[in-house]
């Protein structure tokens, strides 16, 4: 069974903390990381009827979008609603820990759920952020050493490229080798020049999980003096020269559609809310090119027109902010519930600790907005 401290380190792969804005709060907000994880949950929110799912539901770890404590605070006690969900999490001996703007900005992130449930292709960074600074780790092992390396350096954070994770490069080889007299070596004799067949193992990691990596390797490999390389990569560039992580995507839809049409589109393909589904613009413009950012973004109205999109489908607009970005831009707002356009990141969130533990998606509605009723209907 996996240990809280495993499963912390396989979401930080996908998801960096390092990358997560400033302000942020992510990262394991309670729970003992030495603990033993057998299910785990994944919601946006953690608020009470969440909670009630992950005792009801006997999980050790429940992992949110959104942060319990954004602002700081000086006490958990029991008399809040937050200090009972604290409470009551350790009572039933549940971890919580948060992915928030990392995972807004990761590739795949929570913009890519969202393009894909809206059936987008061809998705990009809206807003491209410079690719952290990648390294690229070497070894060499025997073959029945390669998977359990494998393994370790996949939780360590190594070798995942776009959402494609534990990749590597083997190739093989022969490895020779003279032990001291006071070695122990793991295949051959001391005082003797060994050629042994050896497998070079090749990973990519982000240089930010570098120390874990090697600690991951040598704590590994059965060797008792493994060797490896350690070589400084030039950044990667998406397909527009641009890095692959970034704020919002944009995409194409399979046929042109009108505002309309697509907004009626969007509604059938997300979540059900009471907020529903709405859009600024004329009904009749023409959409083929969409952008889409999970949560707040009405701020990448601007973006969105540069990068030729002809609709930005988001959350939490204005309405002076969006009849301004309308005319300023041309672009063309739709305006969905913040919980419904983060909801569909969490069955990727959940698909990273998928061949480690049972997992599960929430499918309580915690939307604030619980009434609608249109005007004069």
């Amino acid at each position: 069974m996996p240990g809280l401290e495993t499963l912390i380190r396989e979401l930080e792969a996908r998801y960096d903390p390092a990358t997560a804005e400033s302000w942020d709060a992510v990262g394991l907000v309670c729970g003992d990381p030495g603990t033993d994880v057998r299910r785990a949950l994944f919601a946006v929110d953690p608020v009470a009827p969440v909670v009630d799912e992950a005792i009801a539901t006997g999980v050790q770890l429940l992992v949110t979008h959104h942060p319990l404590f954004l602002g700081g605070t000086t006490s958990v006690a029991a008399t809040t609603p937050k200090g009972r969900v604290v409470h009551r999490l350790v009572t039933a001996g549940i971890a919580l820990y948060v992915a928030h703007t990392n995972a807004d900005v990761a590739n795949p992130g929570v913009s890519d759920a969202l393009g894909r449930a809206l059936e987008l292709c061809d998705l990009e960074p809206l807003v491209a952020l410079p690719d952290e600074p990648r390294d690229k780790l070497v070894t060499f092992a025997p073959a029945d050493a390669v998977d359990p390396l494998l393994d370790a350096l996949s939780a360590a954070g190594a070798g995942v490229i776009g959402d494609y994770s534990r990749c590597a490069f083997l190739g093989d080889g022969t490895g020779t080798f003279l032990g001291g007299e006071t070695s122990n070596p793991t295949v051959g004799v001391a005082g003797r020049v060994e050629r042994v067949p050896e497998v070079r193992v090749e990973v990519v990691l982000p240089r930010g999980r570098r120390a874990a990596a090697v600690r991951a390797l040598l704590d590994t490999h059965p060797y008792q003096e493994p060797a490896w390389d350690l070589y400084e990569l030039a950044g990667g560039l998406g397909s527009r020269g641009l890095g692959s992580r970034g704020l919002g995507r944009v995409g194409q839809i399979a046929a042109p559609m009108t505002l309309r049409e697509f907004t009626a589109h969007a509604a059938r393909r997300l979540p059900a809310t009471a907020w529903g589904v709405r859009a600024a613009g004329d009904p009749g413009r023409v959409v083929r090119r969409v952008a889409v950012c999970g949560g707040s973004g009405g701020d990448l109205a601007a973006a969105a027109a540069h990068a030729g999109a002809d609709v930005l489908l988001t959350s939490d607009l204005k309405h002076h902010a969006t009849s301004e970005a309308v005319d300023d831009t041309g672009v063309a707002l739709i305006d969905a519930a913040h919980w419904a356009t983060e909801w569909p990141w969490l069955a990727d969130a959940a698909a990273v600790l998928a061949t480690t533990v049972e997992t599960s998606v929430s499918s309580i509605v915690t939307d604030p907005w619980t009434v609608h009723e249109s005007v004069g209907a």
